[in-house]
């Protein structure tokens, strides 16, 4: 088993919710569930900048009409956001071109719709947590925390409908309560993800935290190598490479506290090889 070490690393505040984020060229980009706000922080200058997504943009938005962006990766310079896609208010995605901050939304309640019917999933049971782009191909990561959901990984070759697969992936539990996906990474050929254990039957309604884990899985077969509680009553929503080296992978993380506080905890996670 790899050793691990997870420490509180530094607070942003101005952030409500965060659920996912992405380290790139010494910026960390967070997104929130609950903003309409791409937010951009600049660690070496401490220096916090907003990207409204949407006209009129709100940091707290009513539960009813947020985005629940909880998705966010990268491909070429380009950022991708997604919502989760569990009502149908959240089903954009944003795309933003890091050298010239182009930003374009896309609609995608046909995909969606066509994922739930893939992984036999219904209208309520979608919940898209994490995104990874590699290889002309996107893997989105399906909680699976409704009363009968299922977690999963659906594979979509090259963004085309008509190729898509859904993955079952049976994930430990903990309190008898089977944790879920919120957020996953590719380094190489392993993908690094993050899951919750939570006591609710909706994906929809927030419920008790029971913990966080970290898992490692192979890539190419979705074979779970490891896993590793890191934590028993915080709930992290995403993760991102910040630093690799011979030894050992750092990865920074966010917390989703569900409270009103505005501000996040970022966390760094070392992982030895």
């Amino acid at each position: 088993m790899k050793k691990i070490n997870l420490k509180n690393q530094f607070t942003i505040k101005g952030i409500a919710a965060p659920s996912g984020l992405l380290y790139t060229q010494k910026v960390l980009f967070i997104i929130s569930d609950c903003s309409g706000f791409l937010y951009q922080y600049d660690l070496e200058k401490e220096v916090l900048l907003k990207f409204p997504l949407v006209k009129d943009a709100k940091e707290n938005t009513a539960k009813s009409e947020k985005l629940d962006l909880e998705s966010i990766t990268q491909h070429g310079n380009q950022l991708l956001m997604l919502g989760s896609g569990s009502t149908p208010k959240r089903n954009t995605m944003f795309t933003l071109h890091l050298e010239n901050d182009t930003l374009q939304s896309q609609d995608l309640s046909a995909l969606y719709q066509k994922l739930r019917q893939v992984g036999s999933l219904s209208e309520q049971e979608l919940n898209i947590e994490g995104a990874i782009y590699a290889h002309n191909t996107m893997l989105l990561f399906q909680r699976g925390n409704s009363k009968n959901g299922k977690n999963g990984i659906f594979i979509i070759p090259n963004q085309q409908e008509e190729a898509l697969q859904f993955i079952p992936v049976a994930l430990p539990t903990l309190d008898d309560v089977e944790t879920t996906f919120t957020d996953a990474i590719l380094v190489g050929e392993t993908i690094y993800f993050l899951a919750s254990a939570e006591k609710t039957d909706s994906t929809y309604e927030d419920g008790v935290v029971l913990g966080s884990i970290l898992g490692i899985m192979h890539a190419p077969t979705f074979e779970i190598i490891e896993v590793h509680l890191i934590a028993e009553d915080q709930k992290f929503e995403g993760i991102t490479c910040y630093n690799e080296t011979a030894s050992e992978i750092e990865f920074l993380l966010c917390e989703d506290n569900d409270t009103e506080s505005i501000e996040a905890n970022i966390y760094k996670l070392t992982v030895l090889k």
